[in-house]
């Protein structure tokens, strides 16, 4: 089955270098660059809607009528937005720290210096649909049909645990589990990660 990756907000495909070589062992692996990140080219309107859109406009350019995906943080709720809008073509989802979408208090947003690999108005775009996420993303989290893996930080990360537990109640076939790593799971602990995520996918 073929696995696509999806990364966290200002990251890239290559996030996932440090992993992705295992994953590829018995499966066809894309790691992609979200709509605004890394080789992405920029554009005039960001959402997560579009990167939805783009991911599934990436399936069908491909040829690939079902696939696994995981996504980590951004790159997860992506992968849900994907999940909820076309059931039948994710088989297995894995979401890496990441939270049911509910408002929350806006965090004051800061343009890092110099050269981005990024665009900082998709930034400013996506922060503002993640501190208050459209309530049709929480109500189509019951048309998820994958079987679900949601795989938690700890206390160590910023994003609420609580938050990441509702995902998976909120998900009908889902698991939690935790690895107390923090935010950046896959990096942080790669060989836990590795065993969690290849053994819920199964061979490819």
């Amino acid at each position: 089955m073929p696995l696509v990756l999806l990364h966290a907000l200002g990251e890239s495909g290559a996030d996932w270098d440090g992993i992705a070589p295992a994953l590829a062992r018995d499966r066809r692996v894309y790691a992609l660059d979200l709509r605004g990140h890394g080789r992405s080219g920029r554009a005039e309107t960001y959402s997560l809607e579009l990167m939805r859109d783009d991911v599934l406009g990436f399936l069908d350019v491909q040829g690939l009528a079902r696939v696994d995906l995981v996504g980590h943080s951004l790159g997860g709720f992506v992968a849900c937005l994907v999940a909820q809008e076309r059931p039948g073509r994710v088989r297995r989802l894995a979401l890496e720290d990441v939270p049911a979408p509910r408002p929350r208090e806006a965090g004051v947003l800061v343009r890092p210096e110099g050269e981005l690999d990024f665009d900082w108005d998709m930034v400013v775009a996506v922060r503002g649909q993640l501190d208050r996420p459209e309530a049709a993303w929480r109500e189509g989290l019951a048309r998820v049909t994958a079987t679900s893996l949601v795989i938690g930080g700890g206390p160590g990360s910023h994003v609420p645990q609580e938050g990441v537990a509702e995902l998976a109640e909120l998900i009908p076939d889902a698991r939690l589990v935790t690895v107390p790593v923090g935010h950046l799971v896959h990096r942080a602990a790669p060989e836990e990660f590795l065993r969690i995520v290849t053994a819920f996918l199964g061979r490819g």
